[in-house]
Formats: C-alpha cells, structure tokens, sequence
C-alpha cells in the first residue's frame, strides 16, 4: 500500500510540474514590481523555496534584493536559504523585513490571524499576500480539488478554509494594513486549467504599512 501511494504521489507531482511552474511565472510578475534595490524579504512558508529561487533569478529584479526563507521544517533540497522557526513567533525583530510575502499559505494555517500579525510586525514597508478566495459554495469545492491535487503530493495536510472577498479585506485592515494594490482575479494556470481553477478563485493583495 505504501509503495502505490509512493508512485501516486510521484505521478501528481509530475502533472502538478507544469502548473505549479505557470503559477511561479505569474507571481513573479506581480511581485517584483513592487520590490526596490536592496530590499529584505521575508517568504513564509517558502516550502522549498520556488518562489523566492524565481524572484532572485528574474531579470527585472532589482539589485541586492536578500531574499531568505522562513518554514516550520527545512526541506531537502531547498532552492534558496530557509530559516526554522517554532510556527508562533518569528525570530525577528520589529520590521526586519522591508517586505514579507505569504503565497498560499494563510489557509493552511489553525490560526491564520496570529501568522498574519506576525507577518505584520516583522515587515517594514509591505505585505504581499496571495491565497485563494470563495464566494458560494461551487468555488469552494473547485478550490477543494485545486489545493487537494497541489499539495497531497508533497504530503501537505489541507484545512479547507477560504476566506471570501469580504472577509480578506476585513481581515487585513483589522491589522492597519492600507491596500496598495488588489486582484481578486488571475491567469495563473495553462488555459484550460486556469479556466476551471484560476481566475475568480485567488486573490492577490499588496499592503502598505502606514
């Protein structure tokens, strides 16, 4: 039994490839934008590190950008320097970061308001958060397939839980957070995946802190 799920896990990682690289390309384009020379940045729940790996490598990024990091569990074969911490409390100081990002990460989390904060206290200038959005119960079960098919690969467990519009934009300014800039559509999939679970379902904000 061990064995087929081991291969199963193998087979969705190689169909999940293409998708998850699409999704990277996109996000990059939306993040470095908004990076400067010489800024820190924070990637929470970098998993192994993808994301960060791609920003660092794109040729529009801005010069002496460090980028590091940040998970419960080192993975092997982390593509960019990750730091450990106990999942409460960052270790870092008070805006350590000029800019923190947290892609699809909020909704795996029991207490997505306490990583939120977190993020909060330790950015300087910015907080980019990227996650999925629901409105009605047929997005939610698109959404259900979508993340189940992205992380049961990798052995991530899933909680289910996405906030809707309404409630992202509640959620933030509780923390203070001025909104920069806000997508509550995307193309982050091959067209026809993108079709049944890109657009409508995520949800992209840049926050300013005052």
């Amino acid at each position: 039994m061990a064995a087929r799920f081991g291969t199963f896990r193998r087979l969705m990682r190689r169909l999940h490839a293409p998708i998850y690289a699409s999704r990277v390309r996109e996000l990059v384009s939306l993040i470095i934008p908004h990076l400067q020379e010489r800024d820190r940045v924070l990637d929470v729940g970098c998993g192994f590190g993808g994301l960060g790996h791609a920003i660092l490598d794109a040729p529009g990024c801005p010069a002496d950008v460090k980028l590091v990091g940040l998970e419960r569990h080192k993975r092997d074969g982390s593509l960019i320097h990750v730091e450990t911490y106990d999942g409460t409390t960052m270790p870092y100081g008070d805006g350590a970061f000029d800019v923190v990002i947290l892609a699809d990460v909020l909704h795996h989390e029991d207490d997505p308001d306490r990583l939120m904060a977190e993020s909060v206290r330790v950015a300087g200038r910015l907080l980019i958060i990227k996650d999925h959005k629901v409105d009605g119960w047929p997005a939610w079960l698109r959404v259900v397939v979508s993340d189940w098919a992205a992380n049961v690969p990798y052995g991530v467990s899933c909680r289910y839980r996405y906030l809707t519009l309404r409630q992202w934009r509640s959620a933030t300014s509780a923390h203070g957070l001025v909104t920069q800039e806000e997508l509550t559509s995307m193309r982050l999939y091959p067209p026809v995946v993108n079709l049944l679970f890109g657009r409508g379902l995520h949800y992209l904000a840049v926050l300013r802190k005052p």
